[in-house]
């Protein structure tokens, strides 16, 4: 051995100081009787955790008997009568503290960046009704717009209904199959629907231009809808960026008609070929598992909301004009502004679906979640609006015709917006059908009332859209008041 060992109890040396096989603890000194302590005490020292998080004393007399305390124990060494009095007793001593569950993580954290990135797609192809304006030229039609509006909006409401359902069903198959399902879903789905907008266009008066126009859009709306299905938004803003660029030129270089339409067509090109790539891509992913999603006709009301909401918004853009107002324009870059705001309209939905997750970790009763639900509807749904009144504001400074002339014509647009994200908040926890009827029927009193000139129309824009709002508030409120609505 080159060092020595302690092979033995004591030394090096071999020497024993004592028997003790832990030498190096030191011995409890024995007290006499009189100075031992309570047992109890003891006991509770023990069992402090357990006792602590406990509701209920009886929770204290199962664990007890379960660790094997015996009645001789009970009565002889803790002497109480039975084990609930020691249970009792234990209960009383120790303070409560419950433990708190670990942090969770928070499902419903939102990408701002790719929010904001959302509300800039949906608002950047309003730039192909400047760049086509030497299209849709043609004599004015009753109400002093181009011949070739009606036919626009005929295509447009088409196109955002239909598209409007197929996102819904395609969602569905990538939910059940993955982003196989939805490949497919957009590839069977997105042809049938840009024929469908054409065919609306065409059976209404319009020119070789506008049919030209029609068909681009109604295909770009198909391509967009599968990029934005299969969240590739960046892929849409990089084929956007030809006639956005173009766009920004046309008032410094008045850029010539050919110019105009090229780059249409390289922004339309584009789109295509990014959709069709992330398509094919997608439908050779083998399939996550086999389920199907529910019958067609769950993507119905969600058809009827983008009717909806699409014609709503055209009133709000054309609506002075349907109705003859006083020196009635068309606010434009209003409904660019609105447009905008989806993005934010997005996060802030995210916001709400995490603060309630939030409220129920925090609530105990059903009416205090009841009633921090409906803070926390009124709080995003106030920022919303925050947020669609400064971009309102910002485009009535950049295009001053757009700027409101009363009151009325004030509350009117944040109106739709309140109506919108409600109609979206309800959409997300799967109620469709209220809704829908409530946007279509207020936008058939809007285009009644507009057209026969009963009331201004920035008046019944207001009044229609702030009652739509808060009867879908009401209801948001009553469903969502609900723990179990957030499952």
């Amino acid at each position: 051995m080159s060092a020595p060992l302690r092979l033995l109890p004591g030394g090096a040396d071999g020497s024993v100081e004592s028997a003790d096989p832990l030498p190096t603890l030191p011995r409890p000194r024995r007290r006499p009787k009189w100075a031992a302590p309570d047992p109890l005490d003891e006991l509770a020292e023990r069992l402090a955790q357990v006792c602590a998080g406990a509701v209920h004393p009886y929770e204290i007399a199962a664990v007890l008997e379960s660790d094997g305390i015996s009645d001789e124990q009970i009565t002889g060494v803790y002497g109480r009568r039975d084990l609930f009095a020691i249970a009792e007793e234990l209960y009383a001593r120790v303070p409560r503290r419950y433990p708190q569950p670990p942090p969770a993580d928070d499902p419903w954290r939102a990408d701002v960046v790719r929010c904001l990135l959302r509300g800039l797609v949906f608002a950047l192809p309003g730039v192909a009704y400047v760049l086509a304006g030497h299209l849709l030229s043609g004599p004015p039609d009753g109400y002093g717009l181009p011949s070739a509006t009606v036919a626009l909006a005929a295509a447009a409401l088409t196109g955002w209904a239909w598209n409007q359902a197929l996102a819904h069903r395609a969602y569905l198959w990538l939910a059940a199959e993955g982003r196989r399902g939805a490949a497919r879903c957009l590839l069977a789905g997105a042809p049938p629907g840009a024929a469908l907008a054409c065919g609306a266009a065409l059976a209404l008066p319009g020119g070789a231009g506008t049919a030209a126009f029609v068909a681009g859009q109604a295909v770009y709306l198909a391509a967009a809808t599968a990029l934005l299905v299969l969240g590739s938004e960046r892929d849409l803003l990089a084929a956007l960026a030809p006639a956005v660029a173009d766009a920004i030129v046309l008032p410094l270089a008045h850029a010539p008609q050919w110019a105009r339409t090229a780059a249409l067509l390289t922004s339309l090109t584009l789109a295509v070929a990014a959709s069709a790539r992330r398509l094919t891509t997608a439908a050779r992913i083998p399939a996550e598992s086999c389920a199907r999603p529910r019958s067609p006709l769950h993507s119905v009301p969600f058809g009827l909301f983008g009717l909806a909401g699409g014609a709503l918004t055209l009133l709000a853009v054309f609506g002075d004009v349907l109705g003859r107002a006083p020196g009635a324009s068309v606010h434009g870059p209003l409904a660019v502004a609105l447009t905008l705001s989806m993005g934010p309209a997005e996060w802030s939905l995210y916001r709400y679906r995490s603060r309630a997750l939030a409220a129920q970790r925090s609530t105990s009763t059903p009416g205090a979640f009841r009633r921090r639900a409906a803070l926390v509807l009124l709080g995003c749904l106030g920022g919303y609006l925050a947020v669609l009144a400064a971009l309102l504001l910002a485009a009535a400074l950049l295009w001053p015709p757009a700027a409101p002339r009363d009151v009325a014509s004030a509350l009117a647009l944040p109106a739709l917006g309140a109506v919108l994200w409600l109609a979206l908040l309800l959409q997300a926890f799967g109620v469709a059908w209220w809704p829908a009827s409530l946007c279509c029927f207020a936008a058939c009193a809007e285009l009644a009332l507009t057209v026969s000139r009963s009331a201004p129309p920035d008046a019944v824009r207001a009044v229609t859209g702030w009652c739509t709002a808060g009867v879908l508030a009401l209801f948001a409120c009553a469903l969502l008041g609900r723990v179990t609505a957030h499952r």
